[in-house]
């Protein structure tokens, strides 16, 4: 059975009863006292507060002496959004986020005497921040805040940024935020709990609705809907089918959302514990064909022999293998490579006569694709280089057989990888996608094989920094010349040399560098 939904639990009902006073109208409960609105699991919502009051303790000192500060300038605090959330949740960290009565300027004269350091860069949009460091049992503890004026934004059709009025009460603040179980408030320092939209029922139910009606929600920032998805990923939620509805019939909207803010909201889905269920709803709602069109693109229709892979159930799948191979914690880079590997695919299928399907040069077209959407998207250069590198770079392995490869050959896959040959060996072993165990294993023994190799020869000749025998000095002495183009073309041979042969002694070097040069003259 779903929770029981309402505004405020009413006096009488389980083992609450109201607190007198009120913030903007929104009558509170002790954030100690436990609601009973889980029938089918009574504990549920008592397990979730007892860990926000461990959490809201923890925070408490810092919390409840800028509450004070706001208080005796007249004003009232309270903790808002995600930091509720996530202190329910027993995840809450040192990013901190108020909402307040008081306007920007207000907030300035209140915390620059008492933080360590303020910035406004969100300012235009009524946000305060500042960094405060405080004591622990654990040493000292440096909170990021952000302090917000109740505040109601929304979007002009043919405008990319909010127009944003400032609110009068707590009520109006929440009515607008992305989704119930975000549109929760704790007010300082009395720490009363303020859920006039069922946020915390939601919360045990692990479902995301939104305050008002979706397509109002939407309407006000599109980004939302692009939200809900990574919500769905990162906490593993599900979304309400009216909300999911909306997300199809809306769509199209979130074209009015830069694209900037549309890249960082699909970052931080990727980089969630299950990016697959985000992903997959971005699809299923039609969102991806507008943000990541190259993702849906995917879903190649099957021959009707069924001769080649669901492409895109295969991305998603070497998306979660590349995820399970991660060893410092998430990697934008690797994950949007594994999940890009493949869309040159759909470019390049081909039926062959003898009832096959070929995709060749896919990896070169994808990389190609890759560059043109990450480059939509604004990502940065540096990344979008590597991220294409890798998904040119995904099949190269595939030509090693059973290990016949000559050792030029390695040295040329270390040296075309470079820095990214760790993340080359994880997208390729989280390639093979096969329910066929024999060829399965055998995959994997060969790349073993291909890495054993890598590192005796690493180990030998110091692969990570290949480089010609000579360097521009010792060929410009050889060769009797000064700088100029030529020297670059004898580096290149040099280094082609170094490739094919390995190590070489200087007077073998020099010798070959003679002998290439009369053949120049």
């Amino acid at each position: 059975m779903r929770p029981v939904r309402g505004k405020q639990t009413r006096p009488g009902e389980g083992k609450v009863e109201e607190k007198g006073g009120a913030v903007g109208g929104v009558s509170h409960v002790p954030f100690s006292v436990v609601p009973n609105a889980n029938e089918d699991n009574p504990s549920a919502l008592s397990q979730v507060q007892r860990r926000a009051v461990s959490e809201l303790l923890r925070v408490s000192p810092v919390a409840d002496d800028l509450a004070r500060r706001f208080r005796e300038a007249g004003f009232s605090l309270a903790l808002v959004g995600g930091s509720v959330r996530d202190a329910l949740l027993g995840r809450l960290g040192n990013d901190l986020d108020f909402t307040t009565d008081a306007l920007p300027e207000d907030v300035l004269k209140i915390v620059r005497p008492w933080a360590d350091s303020v910035w406004e860069v969100g300012i235009a949009f009524g946000t305060v921040g500042c960094q405060k460091g405080a004591r622990s049992d654990a040493g000292t503890v440096t909170y990021q805040i952000e302090v917000t004026t109740y505040r109601s934004e929304a979007y002009d059709r043919t405008s990319r940024k909010p127009e944003v009025s400032y609110g009068d009460s707590i009520e109006e603040d929440l009515v607008r935020r992305d989704f119930t179980v975000n549109a929760m408030a704790v007010a300082l320092p009395e720490k009363d709990f303020v859920d006039p939209h069922g946020g915390l029922e939601d919360l045990a139910a692990r479902l995301l609705r939104t305050p008002s009606t979706p397509q109002e929600s939407f309407s006000d920032d599109p980004l939302r809907m692009m939200r809900a998805a990574r919500f769905a990923a990162q906490l593993d939620f599900e979304v309400a089918d009216d909300v999911v509805a909306a997300m199809k019939e809306m769509a199209g909207r979130i074209d009015i959302v830069s694209a900037e803010r549309v890249r960082d909201e699909l970052n931080k889905l990727l980089l969630s514990e299950q990016p697959r269920k985000g992903l997959t709803l971005l699809v299923e709602t039609g969102l991806a064909a507008h943000v990541l069109p190259e993702l849906p693109a995917l879903r190649l229709e099957s021959d009707e022999h069924h001769r080649h892979k669901d492409v895109y159930e295969h991305s998603l799948t070497v998306l979660e293998q590349a995820i399970a191979l991660e060893e410092d914690g998430p990697d934008l880079t690797l994950r949007l490579a594994a999940l890009l590997h493949d869309i040159g695919k759909p470019k390049t299928r081909r039926f062959e006569k003898d009832g096959g399907v070929s995709f060749h040069h896919h990896e070169v077209v994808g990389a190609k694709l890759t560059k043109k959407r990450m480059t939509a998207l604004k990502y940065s250069n540096e990344l979008v280089k590597d991220v294409c590198r890798l998904v040119e770079l995904h099949l190269r392995f595939h030509g090693y057989g059973t290990g016949e490869w000559t050792d030029s050959a390695v040295r040329r896959y270390v040296r075309d990888a470079g820095p990214l040959l760790s993340r080359l060996h994880k997208l390729t072993r989280s390639d093979c996608t096969t329910r066929n165990k024999r060829r399965a294993n055998a995959l994997s023994r060969a790349y073993d094989g291909l890495e054993e190799r890598i590192a005796r020869l690493q180990e030998q000749e110091e692969l990570d920094s290949i480089r010609p025998d000579l360097n521009g000095n010792e060929i410009m002495e050889i060769l009797g010349v000064g700088p100029g183009p030529v020297i670059g073309r004898a580096y290149q041979f040099l280094l082609e040399l170094r490739l094919e042969n390995g190590p070489m002694e200087p007077e073998a070097a020099g010798a070959a560098l003679k002998e290439w040069w009369a053949t120049q003259s």
